[in-house]
């Protein structure tokens, strides 16, 4: 097994990276979905207290750099804002809320609708006090069928293979047994909190799956082969228009360098729609829009 030499240091609010040009806070947004109102806040936050934008990453989440601190702490001031926006549900589990999904899941294209899931395991990690010891870089992955984020690297997932099924995941090369939809959060869940007591949760504790003896395959209660329908890759959608299985449609709007500046929230509002979707490529997608 893998031992670490220090316990994980990935930010969040309550425990900011400090860099050179101030405090670093990642503000974790499972399957990139959240309301334009929340995201607004955190752009005013961005304009108030750090560098002026919100900056995307490459697993959907949201970052605020250049805040100033005292000693590593953040003011009541911006711990509060961010608190209001309602993307801080657990303040134990803050950074352990690492889950990507397909972004358009359940709008268009794909086998099945995760959006459920996402929200069920957000909750049930949430929910469990012995996740909290997870590190802030473990990760779950969600594809949909469609392949555009089964290829990311994980620690647990899976991939759907039919509209009520999905084959579970762990680790680079685990595939467990095929789970009805329904039942598919519970077992990430559970495979969760195997793995913590696997690791331990100690400084020293691996940080993912592959670090354990056996890798996925070894967390698994009886590793399977891959179905052919998670053989599937995808590239991300083209920005622009894109029509929903609805009749509705979806805008896929650039973030130039990763950076929501309050131009393009104002395009985001524009819109009119409730909600938008963080993708893994660092742009946002506005769902739902009705035809003109």
């Amino acid at each position: 097994m893998t031992e670490r030499t220090r316990r994980d240091l990935c930010p969040g609010l309550l425990r900011p990276w400090i860099a050179d040009d101030g405090a670093l806070v990642r503000v974790r947004v499972p399957g990139g979905m959240l309301p334009v109102d929340a995201l607004a806040g955190l752009v005013d936050v961005a304009e108030r207290h750090g560098d002026g934008a919100v900056h995307l990453t490459s697993r959907a989440n949201l970052q605020m750099r250049a805040i100033g601190h005292e000693d590593g702490c953040l003011s009541d001031d911006v711990v509060d804002a961010v608190m209001a926006t309602g993307l801080m549900p657990s303040a134990s589990h803050e950074r352990v809320r690492n889950v990507m999904a397909s972004p358009l899941t359940g709008r268009a294209g794909g086998r099945a609708d995760l959006r459920p899931v996402v929200r069920e395991l957000d909750a049930l990690v949430c929910a469990d006090p012995t996740l909290a010891a997870l590190a802030g870089r473990f990760l779950f992955v969600l594809d949909d069928g469609r392949g555009d984020v089964a290829g990311r690297d994980l620690d647990l997932g899976l991939v759907a293979v039919g509209a009520d099924a999905v084959q579970l995941r762990a680790g680079a090369s685990g595939w467990g047994r095929v789970v009805p939809l329904a039942d598919a959060a519970t077992a990430l869940a559970s495979l969760a909190v195997r793995f913590v007591a696997a690791a331990g949760a100690q400084p020293t504790s691996p940080w993912h799956v592959d670090e354990l003896p056996g890798g996925g395959a070894g967390l698994l209660d009886e590793a399977q082969d891959p179905r052919p329908e998670t053989r599937v890759t995808s590239d991300p959608p083209p920005l622009g228009r894109i029509p929903q299985d609805d009749g509705r449609h979806a805008q896929h709007l650039a973030a130039p360098d990763g950076r929501l500046e309050r131009r393009l929230l104002d395009e985001v509002r524009a819109l009119g729609a409730p909600d938008v979707v963080v993708t893994p490529w660092r742009t946002l997608i506005v769902p739902d829009l009705e035809n003109a």
